[in-house]
């Protein structure tokens, strides 16, 4: 069971939307090296809404959908689903399968379906799901990778250029630090230090501090300790990426981390939203996402769970 410090969904969502060439060359580059990444690629979030409203299998944690533009000009669409979960799903690989034929049904568009496996079991690696009836077939075969396959590697992911081999990294090392929150300090400190070592552009070191402070949270001592040594890096490195102004953007980033989770609860539960919720709870403050979040449980409407929370 994962810990609820643990909240892997915000930033593998928003780490795919900022890099996804180099998600793709990292994790999946034969699918990679298929795509013109010359051509602009768009980010589906409404017709994958669509489609999962229509076929809702377990819980998911990350989903995309996104257009892309293979060699030769013809244009594809891409599924892509993260778990990171803790505990295997035995509905996965069946979701994987509806997913991808109720979005080519839906639109008329083939779809390459591809997974990242988060969790901690390292003999659970589902690659396809089928049926054979009658003489009929109808299998799915799809790409997986398992980020537990990696943590031997661990000194070369550090050393890698592409950001998910960072993230990856970060993941290993936020999973093998649970319950361990001197060492989880230490493995974040690591981390912080690389970053800046690789003197990447100002935006790519906040967008991936945004990612490691997701994961690797810490008690608020220590959570200070980690400021004030981010601070002596950046006095020595010349650098003044992420202190001071920075850090207030950074916690509406945990305000917008929450809103989306929020989103997602309300539509498994209600279904797709309206545009007044949506347009709510993109202004909303972090008192009210945890008072919605809270009566989400017992509203019996999605107008119950706006009226009736608790702001006190």
């Amino acid at each position: 069971m994962e810990s609820t410090n643990d909240r892997y969904d915000s930033p593998w969502k928003e780490a795919i939307e900022n890099y996804l060439p180099e998600f793709m060359a990292f994790y999946f580059p034969q699918a990679h090296a298929g795509i013109d990444w010359s051509k602009e690629y768009i980010f589906l979030d409404k017709e994958l809404r669509a489609v999962v409203q229509d076929a809702e299998l377990g819980t998911r944690f990350v989903d995309k959908l996104v257009r892309v533009t293979e060699l030769g000009g013809v244009e594809s669409w891409i599924y892509i689903h993260v778990e990171v979960q803790g505990t295997k799903q035995t509905e996965f690989a069946e979701r994987m399968f509806v997913y991808n034929y109720r979005i080519f049904d839906r639109y008329k568009r083939p779809v390459a379906s591809l997974a990242v496996l988060a969790d901690e079991h390292k003999s659970w690696k589902p690659t396809s799901y089928g049926f054979a009836v009658l003489g009929c077939r109808h299998t799915l075969e799809f790409p997986v990778a398992k980020l537990t396959d990696y943590e031997d590697k661990l000194d070369e992911l550090l050393e890698s250029d592409n950001v998910f081999g960072w993230i990856t990294a970060a993941h290993i090392l936020t999973q093998k630090t649970r319950t361990q929150d001197q060492e989880r300090y230490n493995a974040k400190l690591r981390l912080l230090r690389i970053l800046y070592d690789r003197h990447w552009d100002k935006q790519r070191v906040i967008n991936l501090f945004n990612v490691i402070d997701w994961l690797m949270q810490l008690p608020e001592w220590l959570n200070s300790q980690v400021w004030q040594e981010l601070e002596t890096i950046e006095e020595r490195e010349k650098m003044q990426y992420i202190t001071s102004v920075e850090r207030i953007g950074l916690a509406r980033g945990h305000v917008e981390g929450k809103s989306s989770l929020l989103e997602k609860q309300l539509e498994y539960r209600f279904g797709l939203l309206p545009e007044w919720a949506s347009e709510q709870l993109k202004s909303a403050k972090e008192k009210e996402l945890e008072a919605w979040g809270t009566a989400i449980f017992t509203a019996p409407t999605l107008e119950a769970v706006f009226r009736n929370a608790d702001l006190s």
